[in-house]
């Protein structure tokens, strides 16, 4: 099928169509009827996103064109249009295949809410969101479709408004993002103002000019500024230290959001923008030196944090922040297509963690809390050889998709020759034991060992608000024993389970060393050949999983199993002997670096201090002291003067009138002799 202006059109049309549908309509459609049309809305929008990246594929034919024209300044034209290539054409399929499996998924996990139609609405809203994003051929409809999901994620964050921390969680991520979207603003800025367009290919075209330009004022060079605030907007909406705040919080949304969210759509936005301006971005080692620095902090220290969490929800979020690190640092090595393949394993596999995860909570009745869960195995077997096929592939054991796209990120880092690429290096290689050290605790807290659900469910209510004991719902009810989750639950778990393990042998060669990328990202191969040696030393997908298990990263990877097992099921004792003994570093961690308190009180505690001081300057003394009140004030002290006239006695009502009379005689006598006082009259 070759892909034509109007049938691109419909990819993301037909998700809004439901959305709509949806939100207008719910209370008539009921229901059935809600999800039919949302979830029919995005079946159309995969099974046209899978025919396009066929056609793509096979033929390497793309589609470039426009849409409609917004508007027109000058030189500058504001259009709506369309890029088909494999990069737009494979996060297509991506993120409307994923979102498919997670409107599914939500039938059966939101069946009880009584905001059910609502649900579905913003879901299919942000996929639309999402495939706009994607799509575009200039910068002009990547920022609407930037700020789009941004809009819509704190509509899904802050579902349950009816909850405090919901509603913080919600204005902290659209806070941190504008924070973010500032500097993506400022960079589209600078690019429209020396380029005269915001169009991609005409952009890409004039690179090297803007290399060779320096900002007025500065001694900075354009293509530098313009790519770091760029990536400034990445650094929000990929979540990077430091504005990866909001993100671990944003886990107060619905489970099926946090997986949307988190796997292939919101946090992989900014991964996508820097691939698709992997023109610009070549031309500036200073800003891939500082994506590889802000990457590698990242996915080290993230993943540290999710040692010491304790809500099941937060242990994968952490994970996705560290990934996106790891997507970051591939990037800054000039590996963009390696970050691009990372980011599709990443989407399958993460996506099934959190739905996983979803489907424990359910089973354990809204409690998320991993320490009162324990032997689930054989209580919910599809639950658990999913979540396996999951964990296998986060933490990078061969064969399994995440292996392919990780291991060559340790690769590609390893032989970038740029600034902070050493730190960089054992920064994700670090990192390989701690994200194999937290994903296997988890698993073995939640499926292995003793069963632990029966004494929790005892003092649920007394635990509900202790660190790391949280409810998604709120609602504590009797205990029961924990069973699989329904087929509507469990069937997406089984579809992604599969790419989970098969996707990254399969797209390893022709995605990172053959033709399909290539007319979607640029590499500088003579001033950054990382990608091209790594392509002459690799022999297939069958040759490097076999050579994997030789390597450091794999050895790595067995031994944050083994400490895993060794401390949450031989010795289940010790943790907490560790953090006692190590408690100034354990309480570094569990207050996340104290950066929410910093944040709290630089930032929020000057925001209120100056909005204190606003209300008491503008507001009171102002506005109520001298506007309103004053004048009120005024206006009485002048009645009360005027009232003294109003006697009641007639002679002094008839002095008045003779005073006046008086006063008007002498006006209009004087009157004809005025020019000649002023001298006027010559």
């Amino acid at each position: 099928m070759t892909p034509t202006l109007n049938l691109c059109l419909l990819v993301p049309l037909a998700p809004l169509a439901g959305a709509l549908l949806a939100g207008l309509l719910g209370r008539t459609l009921g229901r059935r009827g809600s999800h039919t049309v949302a979830i029919l809305g995005v079946l159309v929008s995969t099974v046209l996103s899978g025919l396009i990246l066929q056609s793509v594929l096979a033929d390497h034919q793309g589609l470039a064109g426009t849409v409609y024209t917004w508007g027109s300044s000058g030189g500058l034209h504001l259009e709506v249009g369309f890029l088909i290539d494999p990069l737009s054409a494979t996060m297509m399929f991506v993120v409307s295949f994923v979102s498919l499996m997670v409107h599914v998924y939500t039938i059966g996990y939101m069946a009880e809410d009584p905001s059910y139609q609502r649900f579905f609405s913003y879901i299919s809203l942000f996929t639309f969101s999402m495939l706009m994003l994607v799509m575009s051929n200039n910068f002009l409809q990547l920022f609407f479709g930037w700020e789009a999901v941004g809009l819509v994620s704190y509509l899904l964050i802050g579902f349950w408004s009816d909850r405090p921390t919901a509603t913080y969680a919600a204005l902290k991520a659209f806070l941190v993002n504008r924070v973010g979207d500032l500097g993506f603003l400022l960079g589209i800025g600078l690019i429209a103002a020396w380029c005269g367009t915001l169009d991609y290919a005409a952009v890409f075209a004039r690179g090297h000019e803007l290399a060779a330009a320096v900002v007025p004022g500065t001694g900075w060079s354009v293509i530098t500024a313009a790519c770091i605030c760029l990536f400034i907007g990445a650094m929000g909406k990929s979540a990077q230290f430091p504005l990866h705040v909001w993100l671990p919080d944003s886990m107060e949304g619905p489970t099926p959001i946090s997986a949307l969210i988190h796997a292939a759509t919101m946090v992989t936005a900014g991964i996508f923008m820097v691939a698709r301006c992997s023109p610009l971005f070549e031309l500036s080692d200073t800003a891939l030196s500082f994506m590889m620095v802000v990457g590698a902090i990242t996915a080290l220290f993230m993943g540290l944090l999710g040692v010491v969490q304790n809500d099941i929800k937060r242990v994968v979020a952490y994970s996705t922040l560290s990934q996106l690190g790891y997507m970051t640092v591939a990037l800054g090595a000039s590996a963009y297509p390696v970050a691009i393949f990372h980011l599709v394993t990443h989407a399958f596999f993460k996506a099934l963690l959190f739905l996983a995860a979803g489907s424990v909570i359910i089973a354990m009745h809204h409690d998320q809390d991993i320490r009162h869960m324990g032997g689930l195995r054989k209580r919910m077997p599809i639950t658990w050889i999913t979540s396996l096929a999951g964990t296998l592939a986060l933490v990078g054991m061969p064969f399994f998709s995440g292996f392919y796209s990780k291991d060559t990120i340790l690769e590609a880092v390893g032989r970038s020759g740029l600034p902070g690429a050493a730190f960089a290096h054992f920064a994700v290689v670090a990192g390989v034991f701690i994200t194999s050290l937290y994903s296997f605790r988890m698993y073995f807290l939640v499926f292995h060992g003793k069963e632990r659900f029966g004494a929790a469910a005892a003092h649920a209510h007394a635990g509900a608000h202790g660190h790391g004991h949280h409810h998604e719902d709120g609602d504590h009810a009797e205990h029961h024993e924990p069973a699989e989750s329904p087929a509507v639950v469990w069937g997406p778990l089984v579809a992604l389970a599969i790419p989970s393990v098969l996707l990254g042998a399969w797209m390893i060669g022709p995605f990172l060393y053959g033709d399909v990328l290539a007319q979607s990202i640029f590499v500088d191969a003579a001033a950054h050949p990382g990608m091209h040696e790594l392509g002459a030393e690799f022999h297939g997908a069958w040759e490097m999983a076999l050579e994997g298990f030789l390597g450091l990263p794999f050895l790595l990877v067995l031994a944050g199993l083994a400490s895993a097992a060794y401390l949450y099921l031989l010795r289940p004792e010790l943790p907490a002997r560790i953090a006692a003994s190590l408690s100034p570093l354990y309480r570094l961690l569990d207050q996340k670096y104290y950066l929410d308190r910093f944040n709290d009180f630089f930032f929020a505690g000057g925001a209120r201090s100056i909005g204190r001081s606003l209300w008491r300057g503008g507001d009171v003394t102002l506005i109520d002291g001298a506007l309103v009140n004053g004048s009120a004030k005024m206006v009485g002290r002048l009645a009360q003067a005027v009232r003294r006239a109003q006697s009641g006695y007639l002679f002094h009502y008839a002095f008045a009138m003779l005073l006046g009379v008086a006063v008007l005689l002498f006006v209009y006598l004087t009157l004809p002799y005025l020019p000649q006082f002023t001298g006027r009259g010559r």
